[in-house]
């Protein structure tokens, strides 16, 4: 009761400044009039799952950010495969996304209250930050109105995705070239602290690292041995915690984590390797996280305004896995 009061006021903040745009098309209070119970309904509706799994975060703050990364955040990767097109969904990257059902059934319920009018792009960027919020996660503004896109084909996701393995010269210049700073990467990076990682994503740290039988000497040599307790070689099924301890609560622990060099994939170890992003690591780690939080909203709100479809582009889809 005392978190959907709170939604409340907080929404009634926002329709208070309902025009205010952020100058791509998109504005607080889209739908103030022409479905002012959509983010209650989608609120709602993510909560009853939350409740119950609290893992759910993670899932859809991870597929939010696989759908902004590619063509944009307009709903691409929520699109299923057909006879003739592979979509998003079908990447080895995205074959581990969860959460589709939430979005669905948040869909379904706003679709009967008001048919035609949420996109399944917005459903996606508000659910993701309300569940976020629910586990003690940061709050941010999610200006909505976004179209959702009707193209989606694997190879997109293939070249647009950051992989796991990538350096910090590479993930730089790939959120670069979304819009998207030093800084930002180190944040964003930080949502690292909770959900679960396949064992898959990181064994070449653990048993194979250049070819040779070793370890990743950037990884530090205990937790090297509590990981292949865990993970055997080729095991493609086990999964691990992000952020052990606190991987289903939101917090700051992560850059503490990623300080001792105990970051999971060589994404996390490598922002030790540029002067900016192991900067920002050392001081949350440090501090305790002072400013995480209020830096994560800022560069979610840049995040969730990339390449965004407005006015009359895409469409609004009936069901978010198919094109109209």
């Amino acid at each position: 009761m005392a978190s959907t009061l709170k939604f409340l006021s907080v929404l009634v903040l926002v329709l208070l400044i309902v025009d205010a745009a952020n100058g791509k098309g998109l504005k607080l209070g889209f739908y103030a009039k022409t479905c002012p119970n959509a983010e209650f309904i989608i609120h709602k509706t993510v909560a009853s799952f939350v409740s119950r799994n609290p893992t759910f975060p993670a899932a859809l703050l991870r597929m939010h950010f696989h759908d902004c990364f590619v063509r944009g955040c307009d709903g691409s990767v929520l699109l299923n495969s057909t006879s003739t097109n592979q979509t998003e969904k079908a990447a080895i990257p995205n074959l581990s996304l969860r959460g589709f059902n939430i979005i669905d059934t948040a869909k379904a319920a706003v679709e009967k209250v008001c048919p035609g009018v949420v996109s399944c792009a917005d459903i996606l960027a508000l659910s993701a930050r309300d569940s976020v919020a629910m586990i003690k996660g940061p709050w941010w503004k999610v200006p909505t109105g976004r179209r959702d896109g009707r193209v989606s084909t694997i190879g997109d996701a293939f070249i647009h995705l950051p992989p796991p393995f990538f350096n910090v010269t590479q993930l730089k210049a790939s959120f670069a070239s979304k819009g998207l700073n030093a800084k930002d990467l180190a944040v964003l990076s930080g949502g690292h602290t909770i959900g679960i990682a396949n064992c898959a994503g990181f064994s070449q740290r653990l048993y194979n690292f250049t070819g040779k039988g070793d370890s990743d000497p950037a990884l530090d040599s205990r937790y090297i041995l509590r990981l292949k307790s865990k993970c055997k070689p080729n095991d493609f099924v086990t999964t691990v915690e992000m952020d052990p301890g606190s991987f289903k609560t939101f917090d700051s622990s992560y850059y503490k984590l990623v300080s001792k060099r105990r970051g999971l994939f060589t994404s996390d170890a490598t922002l030790l390797d540029d002067a900016v992003t192991k900067a920002y690591v050392r001081n949350q780690a440090k501090n305790n996280g002072p400013t995480f939080f209020k830096d994560f909203a800022v560069s979610m709100e840049k995040m969730n305004a990339i390449e965004v479809l407005t006015g009359k582009a895409g469409e609004i889809r009936k069901h978010c896995a198919l094109i109209n």
